[in-house]
């Protein structure tokens, strides 16, 4: 029997497969950003909501997959793989969407599939807008993990005490401060003391 989950997941993987996120896949398809979020898969009152086959439709098309394929996307439901918390990246500063320690908290969250299992508490971000080419672009997801080991080099998200949220490759670190610089290579360094920053975490994939 078909279910409201293996369908679900599999148009998460199709996403995937393509380099997307669910809102890049409905945006590339041509439909609401939303159509394909997690929130929009359970109404209000609790019943199941299934996508349309238009919807289905335009996704495969937009991604050049044939219906032979999504069926055998289907058939891979349970397997490999892990769902982590995804949130667009302009709404990170807000207040609520992290604890103290850089992990997802509170609501706005939506999920984005990953194809190989990770860490606890890893979290994905997804990019809009060209602030931060040419190392991202409108649509790109980053994945972050806070509890990985960050070193001289890495790509990181920083949120500050003041609630600024940044992505720098981290220049240098001490138990004093840290130098952050930016992506773009033509923007100075940002240099901030350590009680400046609430948490610092490594940014480990992404996904284009």
């Amino acid at each position: 029997m078909l279910t409201h989950g293996q369908v679900w997941d599999a148009l998460d993987r199709l996403a995937e497969r393509a380099g997307l996120s669910p809102s890049g896949l409905a945006r590339r398809a041509g439909l609401d950003p939303t159509t394909f979020n997690k929130s929009k898969r359970v109404t209000a009152d609790g019943r199941e909501r299934w996508p349309s086959t238009e919807s289905l439709a335009k996704a495969l098309s937009a991604t050049g997959s044939s219906i032979d394929r999504f069926v055998q996307l289907i058939a891979d439901h349970g397997r490999n793989g892990q769902s982590v918390p995804l949130l667009a990246f302009a709404q990170a500063a807000h207040p609520g969407h992290f604890d103290a320690h850089g992990h997802p908290a509170g609501r706005g969250w939506n999920e984005i599939a990953l194809p190989v299992a990770g860490e606890d508490h890893i979290f994905a971000l997804e990019i809009s807008g060209n602030s931060l080419r040419p190392a991202y672009r409108d649509g790109d997801v980053i994945v972050v993990a806070p509890r990985t080991p960050i070193r001289r080099g890495d790509r990181v998200v920083a949120k500050t005490m003041a609630g600024e949220v940044l992505i720098r490759e981290l220049r240098r670190r001490t138990a004093r401060a840290l130098e952050l610089a930016p992506l773009d290579g033509a923007s100075p360094d940002r240099a901030l003391a350590s009680d400046e920053v609430e948490w610092i975490a490594r940014i480990v994939w992404t996904r284009q």
